[in-house]
């Protein structure tokens, strides 16, 4: 009896578990009509992939081009239906432009079916880019809308983003309205084009500027530029940075992103629109169907985009915005626009302190960077460049160049290596407090860079207390505790510099690219090439004393040793003043954010 219930067992954990998988392969034809992948969780709002297509207008037995694209996604379904009754049956044919990601399903009821009538994908590979042909059918609706499912994780997933829509030539208006994204972007008033850039004179005299970098040339693609200047009853606001995609900025009561009043000027091929938006939390933006801007114009030349519009100080008709007579944080932000308006590049541009924008003028900047998360970056440099790295070379090779010298009756050598390790722990335990304190948890999209660090702040702890019990030097055990020490030091450091390259390019730091990486890489080949001179050096030495006829062999090795003590200490005095280098090269890019 017991194998048969092992059996049975076995095979209901097969049916219980096997729905978990999900569709991996793409054959999902049972959700052809609510689009809902069974993943056993609820969809995400504000979808991050766009749906787009290659013209407007169809006729009956054309192929139009249909492109889904986004950040990297797993899985996906795409269908055409009628955009005036979003519930109806898929609706046309498609054809595949790659059969490598995608493949062709048949959905609809059975007396109103088109084959291949939705794609699906055919992998769990991740992919940030599909694109396939849709072909109208002769009893096409007049008006067709792209529909889309996309899987980013297993519980991560967006249903029905809605996308692009055509409709046939000379096709009256929909009955009801046509179902758009709420990101896409769209103005309530006219714009038009500036006939000259604008500049920076009046900052701090006749308009409120912020700057990025400080007192840097709006004309430059690398400047991002703001600028208030109150005119009676309103204020002319001018906005110029990279022109890509969208820039951005928001008054906000706190230096939080959410429940802010926001402002767009986006770049869609090579067309700008502006536009008001409300942030709620970090979510995408929802735009304004009226945004109650005038004067609305812009100029898109040599990768510059800048925009100028006006709106009253205040707007008490309109939900979401705020008075500019009072004092706000201001945000700075600039990021990708296709379709959709993407998650900014890197942190938003903050200022240090709320302003009055119609009080008095002042040309100042901000910091792309959190003040604590500024200081966690700065002591962890300080911490894993320079005090642990010297720590290290002086208990490597120092023990017979101070072995006669003493500090507060020990030998020096142990009191400066215990010292700098102390240190270590100190600075990097504060350091490690500082991101939680900013955030206020965990940080689920720092990926790996938290749990290295928390791995590397264990090991950290972990090493001054194996040190509190290590045994006597003529102890049997001696050698044993000297691996563990040396072992989970190495590996502490090894951690922290992989720990550092990833937290470099956070957008909560984001030191200059790839001038950061160049950087900590000549660091690490610093470090080591002194490493392996100062071994060298060593080793060259006892075998000279070894051979030496003067000197018996049974002399130690730690008197042969000390014997390069000078050259041992002019090597320590460089390597001190390089790691200085490259610790004030960090701060000061650290400061310049």
């Amino acid at each position: 009896m017991e194998l048969p219930g092992l059996a049975f067992a076995v095979w209901m954990f097969i049916c219980l578990c096997g729905p978990l998988d999900g569709y991996p392969n793409g054959r999902i034809r049972e959700v052809c009509s609510s689009m809902m992948p069974h993943h056993g969780s609820s969809p995400q709002l504000s979808p991050e992939h766009i749906i787009t297509v290659n013209g407007t207008e169809f006729k009956p037995g054309d192929k139009i081009e249909v492109n889904l694209s986004g950040p990297d996604f797993e899985g996906f379904f795409i269908q055409a239906r009628d955009a005036e009754h979003l519930d109806s049956p898929a609706v046309g044919s498609f054809i595949l432009a790659d059969q490598r990601l995608s493949q062709l399903l048949t959905c609809g009821h059975t007396k109103v079916q088109y084959s291949n009538s939705a794609v699906s994908h055919t992998s769990k590979a991740k992919k940030k880019y599909v694109k396939v042909y849709w072909i109208a059918p002769g009893n096409a609706p007049k008006h067709v809308q792209f529909l889309a499912t996309v899987v980013k994780k297993y519980k991560t997933f967006w249903v029905k983003i809605p996308g692009a829509i055509v409709s046939q030539p000379n096709a009256p208006s929909p009955t009801t309205p046509l179902h758009t994204t709420s990101e896409t972007v769209s103005t309530s008033h006219p714009t038009s084009y500036l006939t000259k850039p604008f500049n920076a004179s009046g900052c701090g005299n006749t308009k409120f500027c912020i700057r990025n970098p400080s007192s840097c040339d709006p004309e430059s693609a690398s400047c991002f530029f703001l600028s208030f200047r109150q005119e009676k009853s309103s204020v002319l606001i001018e906005m110029s940075g990279p022109g890509e995609g969208y820039l951005a900025f928001a008054l906000s009561h706190d230096q939080w992103m959410g429940g802010d009043d926001a402002y767009l000027c986006v770049n869609e091929d090579h067309q700008v629109s502006v536009s008001t938006a409300y942030l709620k939390g970090r979510s995408p933006p929802v735009l304004d169907s009226e945004n109650a801007l005038e004067d609305v114009s812009w100029r898109l030349a040599d990768g510059v985009l800048q925009c100028s519009f006006r709106r009253n100080i205040h707007l008490t008709a309109y939900k979401g915005r705020f008075n500019l007579d009072a004092s706000y944080y201001i945000f700075l932000a600039d990021g990708e626009a296709r379709g959709l308006i993407y998650k900014h590049n890197r942190q938003p541009l903050i200022t240090s302190g709320m302003y009055n924008i119609t009080g008095l003028p002042e040309d100042i900047g901000g910091s792309r960077s959190p003040q604590l998360i500024k200081a966690h970056g700065a002591l962890m440099f300080v911490a894993w460049i320079t005090t642990v790295s010297i720590g290290v070379i002086v208990a490597r090779f120092f023990k017979p160049v101070w072995s006669h010298s003493f500090l507060f009756g020990k030998e020096m050598w142990f009191q400066v290596h215990r010292m700098l390790m102390l240190t270590t722990v100190m600075l990097t335990s504060i350091s490690f407090v500082l991101p939680f304190v900013y955030r206020g948890g965990w940080s689920k999209q720092a990926g790996f860079h938290p749990y290295l660090g928390c791995a590397v702040m264990a090991l950290a702890i972990f090493q001054p207390l194996m040190a509190g019990f290590r045994p006597s030097p003529h102890a049997p055990r001696r050698q044993l505790f000297n691996w563990f020490h040396w072992s989970t030091g190495t590996t502490a450091r090894i951690l922290a510099v992989v720990t550092m390259f990833l937290g470099m390019d956070l957008p909560a730091l984001d030191l200059p690219d790839p001038w950061d990486t160049y950087t900590m890489i000549g660091f690490v080949a610093w470090h080591v090439g002194i490493d392996v001179l100062l071994e060298i050096h060593s080793y060259c030495l006892i075998r000279k004393v070894i051979e030496d006829d003067r000197i018996q062999i049974l002399q130690s090795l730690t008197s042969a040793e000390a014997e390069g003590h000078l050259f041992k200490q002019i090597v320590l005095a460089i390597y001190i003043c390089g790691n200085i280098v490259f610790l004030i090269a960090f701060l000061a890019a650290i400061n310049q954010i």
